[in-house]
């Protein structure tokens, strides 16, 4: 047997008994045994994260922080982003590329008062750690926090559940944070998230993690969800999955990531370049691209799934899809693909091969789902 599909191998998050005891199915994910779902089901846990909270176990990402004066200007020699000028207690989304522009992975910063705090994908983190060590740990000080656990509260109604252990909470807006202490439990938390709607992230002692938990549990707005839904949230939210939508051979303009970029970092920026990639990636920026991420949506009820080709109407084969799913919210399948920038129009009717039969799809504006962050 496979380390993989050895539960014995698998590592566990300080969450771990508390999934078996609310009944979770357990799969195999990014090396941890993880909740994919509990007994209310995928579609159940979706749509309670769309109308109140739902709380997912995240402990298996990576979080680090980067400490030192110099540790901003180092970060930027990494990614393509604005880290310099990040106020403290503002968080960014960001990815680190390679020499092609590739996307290494895609990551959350905060600046806090006393370091820079990173959360990476788990399946990414050993690289993204050694990344780190060898291109700036000469510059700043490189500290995984294995020994800290993380917890995502979603929806409409996370912080009204959330509010009741710390107040403080609810001055957040969207992709800023703070130390908060839950009911005695010191934590570290932002407000945001991979589900589209409003809610937290809050980063606490893996020793405390299963107590914290359950005092969320215990709240009348919130219930457990797994991977399953976390999957169909973030697709309905229009948002990437490292390994699927994005990878090493896709690079920020080609997956829709421009926006990420800011000004000062885009070519004729006052910091622009000087980090892996910049000449690709500025020079996709002035259009030079061939391939485009989209959003599709089936015009039939067939759910398309990764991996399914694209082709027009004469059957030319234009793309493949990364990601698909039939969306509970939108009520119809959808989809991420890539295709020919050509034929990368809205509207556009394009044929997705499910099982040898040609399927319709339009291609639609992402996110599929609004989003509902809270901007104060």
């Amino acid at each position: 047997m496979s380390a993989e599909a050895s539960p014995t191998a698998l590592h566990r998050t300080p969450l771990h008994a508390l999934h078996l005891e609310l009944g979770a199915k357990m799969v195999a994910f990014a090396g941890y045994d993880m909740p994919v779902s509990y007994p209310e089901g995928i579609l159940a846990e979706h749509r309670h994260c769309r109308t109140s909270a739902a709380l997912f176990d995240v402990s298996h990402m990576g979080q680090l922080r980067l400490v030192g004066d110099d540790a901003a200007a180092a970060l930027e020699t990494l990614v393509p982003v604005d880290v310099i000028d990040l106020g403290v207690g503002k968080q960014r989304y960001a990815f680190f590329t390679n020499s092609a522009g590739g996307i290494l992975d895609d990551l959350m910063i905060t600046r806090r008062e006393r370091d820079i705090f990173v959360i990476v994908n788990a399946a990414c983190k050993d690289a993204d750690t050694r990344h780190l060590i060898t291109n700036i740990g000469h510059r700043c000080q490189v500290q995984p926090l294995p020994e800290r656990a993380l917890l995502a509260l979603q929806g409409p109604q996370a912080v009204t559940a959330l509010a009741r252990l710390d107040a403080s909470v609810a001055g957040l807006t969207f992709m800023t944070g703070k130390s908060a202490v839950f009911d005695g439990i010191e934590c570290f938390v932002t407000r945001s998230g991979y589900t589209g709607e409003d809610g937290f992230e809050i980063s606490v002692p893996a020793e405390q993690a299963e107590a914290l938990a359950r005092k969320l549990l215990a709240q009348p707005e919130v219930r457990p969800a797994g991977l399953g839904a976390r999957d169909t949230l973030r697709l309905e939210a229009g948002l990437c999955l490292y390994g699927h939508d994005i990878n090493e051979t896709t690079t920020p303009i080609e997956a829709g990531l421009t926006w990420a970029i800011q000004k000062v970092r885009r070519r004729d920026g006052a910091r622009h370049g000087g980090y892996p990639g910049a000449a690709t990636i500025d020079g996709q920026m002035g259009g030079n691209v061939g391939v485009k991420r989209v959003g599709l949506l089936g015009l039939e009820r067939v759910p398309v799934r990764e991996g399914a080709t694209i082709h027009d109407a004469q059957g030319h084969k234009l793309g493949h899809v990364t990601s698909g799913t039939l969306a509970p919210t939108v009520g119809h399948p959808i989809a991420m693909a890539y295709l020919a920038a050509n034929h990368a129009l809205p509207s556009h009717e394009v044929f997705a091969d499910v099982r040898g039969k040609p399927q319709p799809m339009r291609i639609a504006p992402m996110p599929f789902a609004p989003h509902r962050y809270f901007r104060g």
